[in-house]
């Protein structure tokens, strides 16, 4: 019997595309060739979202069929090219002359912001258990204070809050960095792929330590310095001027080649009463006057 065909929308840098050919059958190394043919990024740079918010989808297992990913024949995914950076402009220290800042990817499971942190904090190591374990520090730190974490400063009651944060589907973001930057006192520095921008948590408290996390509007993942010899550094002083360096062209090198998810340009339907929104912003108004919550690209 012949596989049903599984056809594909892809947007790209280069543009949008739909991909034809693919059966059900068909495999996610046929899927990364074939974005390849169109993208001209290779199958091990391509990093594929799905969904809205988009969310990275697991391509590891070249293997796998189709008909086991989390979308359907006809949906939309975005392409975005992983570019490792490489130092080789004479700015790494003297000392250090092998050193490389680079990101470790963290699964896409919602707590990728928690993972990230626990993982710089220790040493490049750590397990899905820390994420829970930071989630459950932060409903303690906001608890414990709601004069300072009130309604107008957590957009939502303090007790809603922490039952929020507390689910493993919520994202972390702002706050949940500003209370981790205090509890570990290290600065912590999130590269912006869109922009460019490092955005310094705790700058101001005079700590002596910084990590760094790179963004893309959708996923943070850990920037750690891989060391000649095998080892490496998760942890740097906040004037290490060469490894800033190095964290900026990184993000320079991202930003060019697009390693970022635009999520106002997106064109989305309500999939509860069918409306059509454009970027974030009409979705989160309209998922506040409506109550609707689920959104596609379409």
């Amino acid at each position: 019997m012949t596989s049903p065909p599984f056809l594909v929308m892809v947007k790209a840098k280069n543009g949008r595309t739909k991909l034809e050919g693919l059966t059900m059958k068909s495999t996610i190394g046929n899927l990364l060739q074939k974005i390849s043919e169109f993208t001209e990024i290779p199958s091990k740079s391509q990093k594929l979202l799905h969904g809205y918010p988009p969310k990275p989808l697991d391509i590891s297992n070249h293997g796998q069929e189709l008909a086991s990913l989390p979308f359907k024949s006809g949906d939309m995914v975005i392409v975005e090219e992983v570019v490792i950076s490489n130092q080789t402009d004479g700015t790494r220290g003297s000392s250090d002359p092998e050193a490389t800042m680079t990101r470790r990817v963290v699964p896409a499971d919602n707590s990728c912001l928690f993972m990230s942190i626990a993982l710089l904090m220790e040493g490049g190591n750590t397990d899905s258990s820390r994420a829970q374990e930071l989630r459950n520090l932060i409903v303690s730190v906001v608890s414990s204070n709601p004069e300072l974490y009130n309604e107008a400063f957590l957009g939502k009651s303090n007790s809603m809050y922490c039952q929020w944060i507390k689910n493993p589907d919520t994202w972390g973001g702002a706050i949940e960095i500003s209370i981790l930057t205090e509890f570990y006192e290290t600065e912590i520095a999130v590269v912006d792929t869109q922009t460019g921008r490092v955005d310094r948590f705790g700058e101001d408290n005079d700590y002596k330590h910084r990590i760094y996390l790179i963004y893309d509007n959708v996923h943070y993942d850990p920037l750690i310095k891989e060391l000649e010899g095998g080892g490496t550094e998760t942890v740097f002083g906040v004037d290490d001027e060469d490894v800033l360096s190095q964290v900026l062209k990184l993000a320079k090198e991202a930003q060019k080649s697009r390693q970022y998810t635009d999520l106002s340009d997106f064109t989305l339907r309500c999939l509860v009463c069918n409306d059509g929104l454009r970027g974030q912003r009409q979705a989160r108004q309209h998922a506040m006057a409506t109550g609707h919550s689920n959104f596609a690209e379409y």
